[in-house]
């Protein structure tokens, strides 16, 4: 990984774990951790200049959003992304995500915060920019819902997305085709029409659902 040593020390606790929080996902999500990659305590406190502690802190943070895997004899691993996973997780976003879309629309939410969040995947620099830009527009959708534990559930599983898509547009660049159905989801969205939206929400996933599993099994065989 090329983090270069930082003054990380310097940080208040929590801005230390929240430092190696945001670098470890940026460089998961971008491939440069790839899947199964070991993640050393020692190793990572000495590339940021802090203590363990802080590290220890990051790595449970990353493995509760599903992005590591921690094992009592591996230790800390990249997640790896495999047909299970992948499938679970767009099953359940393809149960839960267009109802609550639906009442996100219908209650109303920032339609310029969303078209923001489009515009910033556009012009993304790599994978994990485009990966996080497409997760805050996913966000923004459903986040309004009225429901905390329907919101909770989504937002759970925002990390594992990202990683899915990161990894299958590694192996096929489709962000345009991406682009162009969050297109029509907000455009259905502004025009107040939440079934409409609704249906292409779960189009949406689906969609992708096929294109990421397809790349997975490919790579498996």
């Amino acid at each position: 990984m090329s983090t270069e040593v930082m003054s990380g020390a310097l940080l208040p606790a929590a801005s230390r774990t929240n430092l190696v929080v945001e670098a470890l996902r940026r460089s998961i999500l971008t491939g440069e951790l790839p899947a199964g990659q070991a993640l050393v305590e020692t190793e990572l406190a000495r590339r940021f200049g802090i203590s363990k502690t802080p590290v220890r802190e990051a790595l449970k943070t990353l493995a509760g959003a599903g992005l590591v895997t921690m094992s009592e004899y591996k230790g800390a691993t990249v997640r790896v992304v495999d047909e299970e996973m992948a499938r679970s997780v767009f099953d359940v976003r393809s149960l839960l995500e267009p109802v609550a879309v639906a009442r996100t629309v219908e209650r109303g939410f920032d339609m310029d915060r969303a078209q923001a969040a489009l515009d910033r995947a556009a012009g993304a620099a790599d994978e994990a920019e485009r990966s996080l830009a497409n997760r805050d527009f996913h966000q923004l959708l459903y986040s309004n819902c009225g429901n905390s534990v329907l919101t909770q559930m989504l937002d759970g599983l925002r990390e594992q997305t990202a990683l899915i898509s990161a990894n299958a547009w590694i192996k096929q660049h489709s962000w345009e085709e991406e682009a162009d159905e969050h297109a029509e989801i907000l455009s259905a969205a502004r025009s107040g029409d939440a079934g409409k939206a609704a249906e292409l929400v779960l189009n949406h996933i689906n969609s992708f659902a096929a294109r990421a599993v397809g790349q997975i099994t490919k790579g498996q065989s």
